[in-house]
């Protein structure tokens, strides 16, 4: 069923407890933690506790929920003292999705360059 956990999810297995993750920040609707391959010097995943395979999804099926994902990548980058940052939502593999569960990437702490990678 759609929002519901998923047994093969790594995303999933964080929210429930099952695997460790560096928590920063976590509400009723979403859990913030440290990327554990960061591609900045500040690098946190904002992730829905509920289940979608990817933004579209999120915002199609629970629009409050992906809301809720950019509000608290706000708050965890004004808690990290980021003067500017990134909020990033890779949608399938071939943007660089490699975990089907929607998240946001909060990228920070140095230069960002434009067009990205």
């Amino acid at each position: 069923m759609v929002g519901e956990p998923q047994d093969d999810c790594l995303f999933c297995k964080i929210v429930a407890g099952q695997i460790p993750a560096d928590v920063v920040q976590e509400t009723e609707t979403t859990v913030a933690f440290r990327d554990i391959n960061p591609q900045a010097p500040t690098h946190i995943l904002v992730i829905p506790k509920v289940h979608h395979r990817d933004a579209a999804a999120l915002a199609a099926a629970e629009p409050g929920i992906a809301a809720d994902i950019l509000r608290e990548a706000g708050q965890v980058a004004a808690e990290e003292k980021l003067d500017s940052y990134r909020i990033v939502f890779n949608t399938g593999s071939g943007a660089g999705q490699t975990v089907f569960h929607a998240h946001a990437h909060l990228l920070g702490g140095r230069g960002m360059q434009w067009p990205p990678g």
